[in-house]
């Protein structure tokens, strides 16, 4: 390397015509960036002459990059020329394995290249490269698929190079050509090496766009290009594996074998019915499950080995159809949503106490409040059973909230078990060795709970983002296809939508469009699943028809871009195929904003008496046919109301509605039961003022407060009472209509808690919040957390109220004052 150093060091001399000290990166390759910044001392102008010496630095280190790239290209034709003959050195698909992508990656780069040069030499404050990055970040898809087929190739070139010496003097004699300015000279580099380069390029080329963007005026057009990159690099940054890297993950037994860490992280077992936040490490040979040890304090943590299973013996399904599977114990929504308002509530409380003067101590006591309850979360919330068994017949239990993890942790395990494993048995001396490297090898080091974050750190997303699924491409043959959207929310992931199923296809075209509620969420995934039919198929860990998935892929919810008012349309790459989507994001406060509509002929964003006035009508109409339909074909639909209908289809029933179109029946049965719900959802929100009116709010909540039963029952009474007629008619309707969705819990999943949850805010929230009038919102929490818990208190307590009568409301001789 030391060749390849000094020819970079020659051309930054002539960038900068000053010598300076050469410093090292990494694995002792320079990085031009980092030389650029250590010898630029003087006081030389900043800005664009700082962004040329940027882009200088870099397009020398291309070209030693695409220099080496050429390097591993060269064998190849040769030896695949050789494939075909009597006596090759390898077999045309070995050839393709080892050298997989790399020409596709040479053309992108050489293109790259010639591009950025003459941009360089014709320096002036005109000159725009934004362009050039942006389609370089757009072509990181080939990346994808080399990492994917990294490990592969290695393993196909070493055992090659075994077999074959002729391949082994090629493979460890590559020779690098230096840049063309300088003395022509080349350096000798192992196949090993250069397969590892395009790895560490991404990783270079995405610090060298921060650089650009910290030199680059926010009004110059290369700034939103620029952004652009970026975005798209980090996001394939964080979705292909941090482990690659053998070097950082390798652990040699007592025995001398070489065992490498595939993936780890925090899962939650079952053991003896109850459960336990476990660490989890996968080998390439075993599946170990790990506890940290109590340690006291000053000594370093150390983990405990709970059992492993090696992966020879590893299978997902119990050999015996008669055992019988524990029953998970899964506790009430409404139990986990009440803790996600307590812990939003102390986030919110953190905010206040920081600015405070001294108010530090009792951010360290929150901060552990929070922790808590965060780690309650964490415990209490998977549902997702993922079950393992050894060929012996003990079996382990695991609860995943996302199916997209339970598929990680699937599929890392069976591609390992596709090699030709043998079945290890630890000493109580291995054991302990690999269990005391886990504390030293872990990429995850905490459990995501806010406490164990920085805070720096981007506290994430809260508001709404709207998400269009259009289409997918990539599919071998015709199936029947659909996609979930899964969003992150304090610490795990949940999901939120799903499209249609779009049947005998390869090229699915949904073009669906979803609002989805974001708490503190910093990452969108999209799974695609083939829809399976087969009732034979029914999986006896969570009795339900597997559906098989086709691929999956995850994009971090920048808010930079995510937050500009336009939409921004990507693609997630996924086991070769691409989906296609666009999204937007809403903040909570502008996004429940009620507007009135400023046409009054509709029903949307029109009062309600207005409404019922022109109808001639008690209710409105499209209340009672939306609540009809729900109790005729979704009463039975798991998440009814929760899941969220497809936005262009609750649009085409908001403009029927609108414009009282004559085949809103027929539309209403042919329409996605989600969809209807969200209409009516939508009906509520954007009335002009809640339901409940603007008037009576201070009312409810300072009703819902009081301690007394016979206090709270007189005033609540009282408070419908107040309503205007086609309030109250309308809120008793929907009241009724919520309480039976609620007796088909057991099948919908939907309890009156949940049902509150929903419709709480949407029935209640002012028009302007009393509570934020003239106020700066100091975060994003602030806007919900208090006002929100007593909105859904106040619906769960008519919910749970015994049936209310219109008629005896209104002959009730309570003593109240009439003057609320």
């Amino acid at each position: 390397m030391e060749e390849e150093e000094e020819e970079v060091l020659c051309y930054l001399d002539r960038v900068l015509e000053e010598e300076e000290e050469v410093f090292e990166y990494g694995d002792g390759e320079l990085d031009p960036i980092t030389s650029i910044h250590r010898q630029f001392k003087g006081d030389i102008e900043k800005g664009l002459e700082m962004k040329k010496l940027v882009l200088s630095g870099f397009l020398a280190s291309e070209e030693i990059y695409i220099n080496q790239l050429e390097a591993l290209l060269l064998p190849m034709r040769p030896l695949k020329a050789t494939a075909t003959t009597s006596q090759p050195v390898l077999t045309i698909q070995q050839v393709e394995t080892i050298f997989y992508k790399i020409q596709d990656i040479f053309e992108i780069h050489k293109e790259f290249y010639d591009a950025l040069l003459p941009n360089i030499q014709q320096w002036d404050e005109k000159v725009t490269v934004g362009h050039l990055f942006q389609k370089l970040a757009s072509q990181l898809g080939v990346y994808k698929a080399f990492v994917d087929n990294y490990k592969v190739a290695l393993e196909t070139a070493e055992k090659c190079s075994q077999a074959n010496i002729q391949f082994q003097k090629i493979s460890e004699n590559l020779k690098v050509k230096g840049p063309k300015d300088s003395k022509d000279c080349t350096t000798n580099v192992s196949m090993e090496a250069l397969l590892y380069k395009p790895i560490d390029r991404v990783t270079r080329s995405t610090l060298v766009l921060h650089d650009l963007l910290k030199h680059t005026p926010k009004d110059h057009p290369d700034f939103p290009l620029l952004q652009d990159a970026l975005r798209i690099s980090q996001n394939f940054l964080s979705s292909i594996n941090e482990e690659i890297d053998p070097r950082r993950t390798a652990v040699t037994t007592p025995k001398g074998e070489a065992r490498q860490l595939v993936k780890d992280g925090f899962l939650v077992e079952v053991s003896e019915s109850s459960r336990k936040v476990r660490h989890v490490f996968l080998f390439t040979d075993l599946l170990l499950c790990a506890k940290m040890k109590k340690t006291s304090v000053g000594r370093h943590q150390q983990y405990e080995c709970k059992w492993y299973i090696p992966l020879a013996d590893l299978t997902f399904q119990t050999l015996d159809d008669s055992d019988s599977c524990p029953s998970i114990q899964v506790l009430p929504e409404h139990e986990i949503e009440e803790m996600k308002i307590k812990i939003s509530v102390l986030k919110s409380e953190i905010q206040k106490e920081k600015k405070a003067p001294k108010g530090q101590s009792r951010v360290e006591r929150l901060r552990k409040k929070m922790n808590e309850q965060e780690s309650w979360l964490l415990l209490h919330s998977p549902t997702i059973p993922f079950r393992i068994h050894n060929k012996h017949g003990k079996s382990y239990l695991f609860l995943l909230s996302s199916d997209y993890e339970r598929s990680e942790w699937r599929e890392s395990i069976q591609k390992l078990q596709k090699k030709d494993l043998q079945a290890c048995v630890l000493s109580s001396v291995e054991l302990q060795v690999l269990t005391s490297s886990c504390f030293k090898l872990r990429t995850v080091h905490n459990i995501p709970v806010t406490g164990n974050k920085d805070d720096e750190e981007t506290p994430g997303l809260y508001g709404f983002l709207h998400v269009i699924v259009h289409s997918a491409k990539g599919f071998k043959e015709s199936a029947n296809l659909y996609c979930t959207l899964e969003v992150d929310s304090y610490g795990y992931f949940v999901s939120k939508a799903k499209t249609r199923v779009f049947r005998d296809t390869a090229e699915p075209q949904w073009n669906e469009e979803f609002e989805i509620e974001l708490e503190g969420s910093q990452y969108l995934r999209i799974l695609c699943y083939e829809k399976c039919y087969d009732k034979s198929m029914l999986n006896k860990d969570d009795n339900e028809i597997v559906d098989k998935i086709m691929g999956k892929g995850q994009v971090q919810l920048d808010p930079q871009t995510v937050q500009s008012k336009n939409w921004h349309m990507d693609v997630i790459e996924m086991n070769g195929i691409k989906v296609e989507f666009s999204m937007k994001f809403t903040s909570r406060d502008l996004s429940l904003k009620r507007t009135p509509s400023k046409k009054q002929s509709g029903v949307f964003g029109v009062k309600i008496n207005v409404v019922t006035k022109r109808e001639r009508s008690k209710v409105p109409y499209i209340v009672r046919q939306c609540i009809e339909e729900v109790e005729k074909r979704g009463i039975d639909e798991v998440g009814i109301y929760r899941i969220s209908g497809v936005a262009t289809d609750i649009q085409a029933l908001k403009l029927a509605f609108d414009t009282n179109t004559k085949d809103i029946l027929v539309m209403l049965s042919d329409m996605d039961i989600n969809a209807i719900a969200g209409t009516l959802k939508l009906y509520f929100r954007e009335l002009p003022e809640p339901l409940l009116t603007d008037r009576l709010y201070p009312a409810f909540m300072e009703g819902i407060a009081l301690s007394d039963p016979a206090a709270k029952e007189n005033c609540m009474m009282h408070l419908l009472r107040s309503l205007p007629d086609p309030n109250l008619m309308t809120f008793l309707t929907l009241l009724e209509h919520l309480k039976r969705v609620a007796e088909k819990e057991p099948i919908n999943k939907m309890s009156l808690h949940n049902l509150a949850t929903v419709f709480g805010p949407t029935l209640l929230r002012p028009s302007e919040s009393e509570s934020t009038k003239g106020q700066h919102i100091t975060s994003a929490s602030d806007i919900w957390s208090h006002d929100v818990m007593a909105q859904v208190q106040v619906l769960l307590y008519y919910l749970q109220h015994p049936p209310i009568s219109f008629a005896e409301l209104k002959r009730s001789t309570l003593y109240f004052s009439t003057d609320v």
